[in-house]
């Protein structure tokens, strides 16, 4: 064997140091599966488990630190990762997790690669070693599960294809083919042992230059939520911490919000304010490390000691409880709501005294806790990266002196509203005109339906006469078949299901004159919880550049937005009740919580406006962030597919009457 062919083979080794080419002058990854064997059940060959332990390694041979490393890995063998050292999946998943579409992993708890230059090469410091564990399905020995590929996900890098997985002999062939010197110069023809694969990710020539002087803290992010994790005092065994909550999304907010993370140091909450674990447990500590190392601590004072402690916001009338309030931003009953309807009401803050386990028995020593989670009802899902460290967050100063107090150490947690699957709408949208005496319902099964034999989940809903939308669905049949009756349609053969929306809109268009035309928005409240601090919004087309005035709401044109109006209740008027009993509830159909306004637009200056064929209906509407389902048919008057056919008044009146009546 010539010593060339030896230097190759030493090339693709595992070294306890860089595993990668040397040619790679950035961020060398590599992917190496190390054991894997048959695990149980025994199965069919495609669904046949197994186990793989592989190591995933991270080299910075770049110029620059690489702050905050995220890299995802696409797994393909429908793999479930049981364990990573070193690392944690950035998307906020606790392991074990499937990550069959693949990961991205985030350094834990060192975060940072530092360079050759700064640690005169030592690869403790400039590189980052995950073991992994877990298990894959269909490839059995001698097959090898790698990945199909690897990259970096921090801005500004280009990574190159993975090489290519070949035996020894097959190196000798292409040693033979392309010559060694040429190999050496060009790393996309460095060939990988079978068990391995290698990526260099470099930083992107085209991507705009950072103009500041290097920082030693992340600049913070923006998205739709905002964590901030403030250790705001520490000592050798605890800290104290401030937590705080920031709702971004001008369109969203979080009802009865509950947030969780992962202890990884085996932390324990002892004492808190502003906020709650939902469940009060202190035996992991009684019965674990915690117990014995503190020996002389109450534990019944204490207030969890779960590795994955889920927290709820406390109730108003708590906000000035010396034991448990006193807090900015506390005791809001869980409601975020978004800055574009109530700056003040858009935050939550708690704080909390956590106790730290050896060997983190230091001052400086301070992990926080990973795997964020924040949700609510009736609220979108939300994906939270890792803490990120940032500049120490400013306070102000609590004896009212003009300086501001720093925090010890400040993390940034984001999180962004996922789309991932469509969401089933939570409530829905009917049509009607002051010149179609039918109403275009929601849509059949809009916020979902179950498999009945009583009801069709495709067939579309029935037009109504305007009456219907005043009673619930169960008892708009009746009405429903004798308005098709009465206007010469046939009924299905098997009625439509409801819509099943707990929140209900209806859209009318009011009037249409020469210069300007009005709209009257009425929301149904059917569900059992009422709605306090609501709001809507309503994106329209052209006629949007006409909107003038909103009469018994409080609306206006959504700031960064020309097409949308935002509407809230009144002060004092903005809370909508749950759906009640009639004034006779032995033969009175229930009665849904009501609010109602009248818009006005006006038609100047916006040339080739057509109201009465569309452009008087928006295009979607929202209801405490969520997005409702619109029906696909107008009620306009132009013939043509999408035509509601009998004309007629007296929706305006029904609604003012029923109004009356509730009063």
């Amino acid at each position: 064997m010539d010593i060339a062919f030896i230097i190759l083979l030493s090339l693709i080794s595992i070294p306890t140091t860089l595993s990668q080419s040397p040619t790679c002058n950035g961020i060398s990854i590599s992917y190496i599966y190390n054991s894997g064997f048959q695990i149980p059940p025994a199965t069919l060959p495609i669904n046949q488990p197994y186990n793989f332990q592989s190591t995933l390694t991270l080299t910075n041979a770049a110029q620059d630190r690489l702050k905050s490393w995220r890299l995802f890995v696409a797994f393909q063998h429908r793999e479930f990762l049981v364990s990573s050292s070193n690392a944690v999946l950035a998307d906020g998943t606790s392991l074990p997790a499937n990550v069959t579409d693949g990961a991205v992993f985030a350094g834990f708890p060192v975060t940072d690669l530092k360079t050759a230059v700064e640690t005169a090469g030592d690869f403790n410091q400039m590189q980052a070693r995950i073991q992994l564990v877990g298990t894959q399905f269909g490839s059995a020995p001698p097959n090898i599960p790698l990945p199909s590929t690897m990259y970096l996900v921090n801005d500004g890098f280009l990574c190159s294809d993975p090489s290519t997985p070949v035996s020894r002999s097959a190196i000798t062939k292409k040693r033979k083919k392309k010559g060694f010197d040429s190999c050496i110069l060009n790393q996309r023809l460095i060939y990988s042992a079978n068990n391995e694969t290698h990526v260099c990710c470099e930083k992107d020539p085209n991507a705009t230059p950072s103009t500041t002087v290097e920082e030693p803290f992340e600049v913070r992010q923006e998205g739709d939520v905002i964590i901030m994790y403030d250790v705001i005092s520490s000592q050798e065994t605890e800290y104290m911490a401030q937590v705080t909550v920031s709702n971004h999304n001008p369109l969203s907010r979080l009802d009865y919000w509950q947030l969780s993370w992962d202890w990884m140091r085996d932390e324990f909450i002892y004492a808190m304010k502003g906020a709650y674990p939902s469940l009060i447990d202190t035996n992991a500590c009684i019965f674990g490390r915690q117990g014995e190392f503190y020996k002389e601590l109450d534990f019944s004072k204490a207030l969890n000691c779960e590795r994955r402690p889920t927290i709820v916001d406390l109730p108003v009338d708590k906000t000035n409880d010396t034991q448990l309030g006193l807090v900015p931003f506390c005791c809001r009953n869980g409601t975020l709501l978004p800055p574009s309807m109530d700056p003040s009401k858009s935050r939550s803050a708690f704080m909390m005294q956590v106790f730290k386990m050896p060997p983190d028995l230091n001052r400086t020593q301070l992990t926080p806790p990973q795997n964020w989670r924040i949700n609510g009802t009736m609220n979108p899902d939300y994906q939270c990266g890792q803490p990120v460290r940032v500049s120490p967050t400013l306070f102000p100063n609590p004896s009212g002196l003009t300086s501001d107090s720093t925090a010890v150490a400040s993390w940034q947690v984001v999180c962004n509203i996922t789309r991932s699957i469509p969401d089933t709408p939570k409530c829905c949208v009917s049509f009607s005109a002051f010149f179609n005496e039918s109403v275009v319902p929601c849509t059949t099964c809009a916020c979902g339906c179950d498999t009945e034999d009583t009801c069709s989940m495709t067939t579309p809903a029935l037009l109504l006469p305007t009456d219907a939308l005043l009673v619930p669905f169960e008892n708009r049949t009746d009405k429903a078949a004798k308005f098709a009756k009465d206007n010469d349609r046939t009924l299905p053969a098997l009625m439509p299901c409801p819509d099943n929306c707990g929140v209900s809109i209806n859209w009318h268009l009011l009037s249409d004159f020469k210069d300007g035309w009005t709209a009257r928005m009425t929301i149904f409240n059917w569900g059992e919880t009422s709605f306090a601090d609501w709001f809507a919004v309503m994106e329209l087309g052209k006629s949007m550049g006409g909107f003038e005035d909103v009469y018994s709401f409080n609306g206006s044109r959504l700031l960064g937005s020309s097409n949308t109006i935002f509407v809230q209740g009144l002060p004092g008027l903005n809370y909508i009740v749950a759906e009640k009993d009639g004034k006779n509830p032995k033969k009175d159909p229930r009665l849904p919580g009501t609010q109602q306004s009248v818009i006005s637009f006006t038609k100047k200056n916006i040339p080739g406006l057509n109201v009465a064929r569309g452009d008087g209906f928006p295009n979607k509407i929202y209801f405490n962030g969520e997005e409702c389902s619109v029906p696909s048919v107008l009620p306009i008057t132009n013939h043509g597919p999408r035509m509601a056919v009998t004309f007629g008044s007296g929706l305006v009146t029904l609604i003012l009457l029923f109004l009356g009546y509730l009063l």
